[in-house]
């Protein structure tokens, strides 16, 4: 994985967005657990050896891309709280941010989820959510949040947003809106209220 010392070399950025690109238009083909190291670095235009550097498998890039991805909907939702948006509008564009994300790497999803092998995709957006809920629930602090196990919840919400857009990306019939209408209805009601923290 990348670290903050390497995106201020330019070599390594170059590298880092490379292989990104190449593993995302990859798994958008088939299943990242049916693409080979040789093919991706042939793709980014990079050795294998320079791959092997900072990864185990075409997994880790794809993972890295997604996270960087999800990392801008949280920014654009951090500069909206500090504007002073109220909490429900807070949640919803939040929800449909993550929504977008979906739908710009849909193939990506829909392959990582048909596929047994690729499990560490959906996995590593239960991870991402649940990292979220906890830095949310951190950053709200005590007031109007029940007196519970925060790791519960975040691990509870983590699932049942990922669940969701399982739901969505197994059924046509189901579109992006009806993901945010549903998730928001489903966030619990403390949420929209702690957003604005």
């Amino acid at each position: 994985m990348s670290t903050v010392d390497d995106r201020t070399d330019p070599r390594v950025a170059r590298t880092t967005t490379a292989l990104r690109q190449a593993v995302v238009e990859l798994a958008a083909q088939r299943p990242v657990s049916r693409i080979t190291v040789a093919e991706l670095a042939e793709r980014a235009g990079i050795t294998r050896a320079t791959f092997y550097n900072r990864y185990a498998t075409p997994l880790d890039p794809l993972i890295e891309a997604l996270h960087a991805d999800l990392e801008t909907g949280h920014r654009l939702e951090e500069r909206r709280r500090a504007e002073g948006r109220p909490g429900p509008e807070l949640l919803r564009l939040a929800t449909a941010e993550v929504a977008d994300h979906v739908e710009r790497f849909a193939a990506v999803y829909r392959h990582a989820l048909a596929e047994p092998a690729d499990r560490g995709v959906y996995d590593a957006l239960v991870r991402h959510f649940a990292d979220y809920a906890l830095a949310f629930l951190a950053r709200a602090g005590d007031a109007a949040l029940p007196d519970v196990s925060r790791p519960v919840v975040a691990q509870f919400l983590a699932h049942g947003f990922a669940g969701a857009i399982r739901a969505w990306l197994a059924d046509a019939s189901v579109s992006k809106q009806d993901l945010v209408d549903a998730a928001v209805a489903c966030a619990p009601a403390w949420w929209a209220g702690a957003a604005e923290r």
